[in-house]
């Protein structure tokens, strides 16, 4: 086990070495966000391949990851090709002054190359996997997540959508999916993990796995995700009726 988990390791810092050498090339830190969801795709099959007997289950988590790791990272690619790098790795940069490089590959790349591999635990887990039979739990696991990708995928679009409209411009977006939650995005990026980690149930180790979704429910909950996206909201003159009647993060009815 510790073998295993070396080596997917040295496998995550070796492709955010090379993402950070992208980054100095294009002089922006932004593609960090291309990285996070192509990384984890990496994860996944790299964690099968170094399994010897991996059963029915390992594959078809891995297809699922996949399928969430290019769809978020071409959506962020799509969204950012056209723009300048993103106001707050520009900030960043600007503070660190000299040692920005430095910084920047440490703090940026090499950071969220750990955090990529803790949120992760729950696929690696996965693929350790031998039985071939079908357990209910699974199956309850992969409808959870089926669940957090469609919201997190239609909630992206329809807020693309939204923003492609010039009369939307300096409006929030407020219907379909947005009606019943503030960010219905983190919603499914954080019950996607939570549905991964369910599957992983009828291995003995499966607490560990819960480092994985506990680790994105943090970060999106408390430190990088809605706070800093509701700071920036706030300064909006809808905001304030908005967040009287939308739930925050829980898909729930508009309150009156």
């Amino acid at each position: 086990m510790i073998a295993y988990i070396t080596t997917l390791l040295i496998i995550m810092l070796l492709y955010m070495t090379l993402w950070f050498g992208i980054s100095v090339i294009q002089k922006r830190s932004d593609v960090a966000d291309i990285a996070w969801g192509l990384g984890f795709v990496l994860i996944a099959w790299s964690a099968y391949y170094l399994v010897q007997a991996p059963g029915w289950l390992a594959p078809f988590i891995n297809i699922l990851v996949t399928i969430w790791g290019l769809r978020l990272s071409i959506h962020i690619y799509l969204r950012n090709r056209h723009k300048t790098e993103d106001k707050r790795y520009t900030e960043m940069r600007a503070k660190w002054g000299g040692s920005m490089y430095l910084q920047s590959y440490i703090r940026i790349f090499l950071g969220q190359g750990i955090l990529l591999l803790l949120i992760s635990t729950p696929v690696i887990l996965a693929n350790l996997i031998e039985s071939h039979e079908i357990m209910p739990r699974q199956y309850i696991g992969i409808a959870i997540w089926l669940i957090g990708f469609l919201f997190e995928s239609i909630g992206d679009w329809q807020l693309s959508r939204f923003m492609r409209n010039p009369a939307n411009k300096g409006k929030l977006m407020t219907t379909g999916l947005w009606r019943y939650t503030r960010h219905p995005n983190y919603f499914g990026e954080v019950i996607q993990w939570w549905g991964i980690w369910f599957t992983t149930l009828v291995l003995p180790e499966f607490l560990i796995g819960v480092i994985g979704p506990a680790t994105i429910t943090i970060l999106i909950l408390k430190v990088s995700g809605i706070p800093l996206l509701e700071t920036k909201m706030k300064a909006n003159p809808q905001f304030a009726e908005y967040a009287q009647k939308t739930s925050e993060f829980w898909p729930l009815p508009p309150r009156r």
